[in-house]
């Protein structure tokens, strides 16, 4: 066959198209953003190496309030993009956590994990437990990265994430309660239109069978050797460990246009039903579609979920 064969063999447009001669093109989330401080919220940004063999690296970001007197809490962001697409570096991203950052009054660090097909699953998985572990060596005094030493309360540690970056800080937090890692407190998870999945088609789901093949055949070409779908990485619903999640507060954001909303109302009264005992709350968000906020930093949704999220991190009222 010749070289560059335009032939497809998988088409997952708008992210990614992948050709029978093994080549893989991306349709998004190429861009990336260097770290600065940004004149818009005064929030400085730094890029640190984790693991320099693995490529596992992140973008650390301080609010201008920060000092060092007065430890703040911590976010662990988790990007999105089908585990196929996007970085910590991507501009969205950066737009979004340094807004999170002023907000919250938080330090924030996003995880650039390896992608798929490059890295099939479960890498971004070990990649951001990697990540983890080496941010709670800080928790200590110790660590080679100051800005987590300095300025990082580690009794107030959050996860975050959007669609693959929310699946990944589910089964972070699950890992958190499972491993009972030492060093940090995880205080709670907010999920963006997290991307779970499962073969019995619910709700709007049933639908639109042929996003409902999107999704599947995606998860099968990111992770090969999963059974499907019903993995419980891809389903929570079908995790038997559900109940020791690692944390007592789940804040999760769904979109009324995006089909993966049943998921996150699903996910919801699963961790209920189980003997977890925490809270967790949904917000559905009418007329959006999925991450919108992302695409859309300045509207009237977007900046209510960012003041929500402020107030989920500093027990506050919204």
């Amino acid at each position: 066959m010749a070289a560059n064969s335009p032939e497809i063999l998988h088409d997952f447009s708008p992210m990614i198209r992948v050709y029978k001669d093994g080549r893989v093109e991306r349709l998004l989330g190429k861009d990336i953003v260097a770290a600065s401080v940004d004149p818009e919220t005064g929030t400085e940004s730094k890029d640190v190496q984790i693991s320099p063999e693995l490529n596992i690296s992140a973008r650390l970001y301080l609010p201008k309030k920060a000092q060092q007197d007065k430890k703040l809490p911590l976010l662990v962001y988790f990007h999105g993009g089908g585990f196929v697409v996007e970085s910590a570096f991507s501009p969205p991203y950066h737009t979004h956590l340094n807004a999170v950052a002023a907000e919250a009054g938080v330090v924030a660090i996003s995880i650039n994990y390896r992608l798929a097909p490059e890295h099939p699953l479960p890498t971004a998985y070990e990649d951001s437990w990697i990540a983890v572990k080496w941010i709670a060596s800080h928790s200590n005094g110790q660590g080679p990265e100051v800005w987590l030493r300095d300025y990082v309360d580690f009794d107030s540690v959050f996860f975050g994430g959007d669609s693959a970056g929310g699946n990944l800080a589910h089964n972070m937090a699950l890992r958190v309660g499972l491993e009972k890692l030492d060093g940090i407190n995880l205080d709670g998870i907010f999920l963006n239109c997290p991307y779970f999945w499962g073969k019995e088609a619910i709700g709007i789901e049933l639908k639109n069978l042929e996003m409902k093949a999107y999704v599947e055949v995606l998860w099968h070409y990111v992770h090969p050797k999963s059974a499907g779908v019903d993995d419980p990485l891809m389903n929570p619903v079908m995790e038997p460990n559900l109940s020791r999640l690692g944390c007592k507060r789940v804040l999760v954001y769904v979109a009324e246009k995006d089909i993966l909303k049943e998921r996150g109302w699903l996910y919801k009264e699963a961790l209920e039903k189980s003997e977890w005992g925490g809270d967790v709350e949904v917000v559905e968000v009418a007329g959006e579609n999925h991450v919108f906020n992302l695409f859309f930093p300045k509207g009237e949704n977007a900046l209510s979920l960012l003041k929500k999220l402020a107030a989920f991190i500093n027990k506050n009222d919204v």
